[in-house]
This record gives C-alpha cells, sequence and structure tokens, in this order.
C-alpha cells in the first residue's frame, strides 16, 4: 500500500475527504520526524514507537573492490512494533489439509 491508497482508504472508513485526510497524514509525518530528529520519541500504545538511536562505526567492505572501508557513526530512525501490532502480524498459520491424492502418495 502507498501513500495514496492509504489516503483512500481512510477516506473511505472514516468519511472525511482525502483532501482532509491527506492534511492530516501529512501532519502525522511531519510531527514524527521532527520529533525523532530532535532526539525524542513517538509512541502509539499497540502500534509502536518512534525513535532515534545511535549505529556504532564500524568497518564495512566495498562490494566491486573487496576493500576494507570505515563507516562513520550515524544516528537512524528507528521503529519498534508494540504488543498488539505484533500479535496482528505473528498469527499462526493454520496446517494444509491432506487431501485424499496427497495422502496416497
Amino acid at each position: 500500500m502507498n501513500k495514496t491508497e492509504m489516503i483512500d482508504a481512510i477516506a473511505e472508513q472514516t468519511g472525511l475527504t482525502k483532501a482532509d485526510v491527506a492534511k492530516v497524514l501529512n501532519a502525522f509525518v511531519e510531527k514524527t520526524v521532527e520529533t525523532v530528529a530532535a532526539g525524542g520519541e513517538f509512541t502509539i500504545i499497540g502500534f509502536g514507537s518512534f525513535k532515534s538511536a545511535v549505529r556504532k562505526a564500524r568497518e564495512g567492505r566495498n562490494p566491486s573492490t573487496g576493500a576494507v572501508i570505515k563507516i562513520a557513526e550515524a544516528t537512524v530512525p528507528k521503529f519498534v512494533a508494540g504488543k498488539k501490532f505484533k500479535d496482528a502480524v505473528n498469527v499462526p498459520k493454520k496446517p494444509a489439509r491432506r487431501t485424499k491424492k496427497a495422502a496416497k502418495k
């Protein structure tokens, strides 16, 4: 799903106009980025948390030459899914039913 499809789906579900939904979604993204960029954390209970994390300096390899390169320390955005989100994604799959044809083999 992309941003336009998300706006369409939310507008359909809520009865709001697509323009209003787009304004809200854009404001949500903007404020989330501002908060995390400033070193803060933004949490939606059940959904997850947006925060920044420091990735330590490390050595890597240039894939074309194989030469060792130094990768500098970096501050990166991080999302940690909440329990409700994790549980919704991690639904156990039912085992496939055996058909008579498969059972004969």
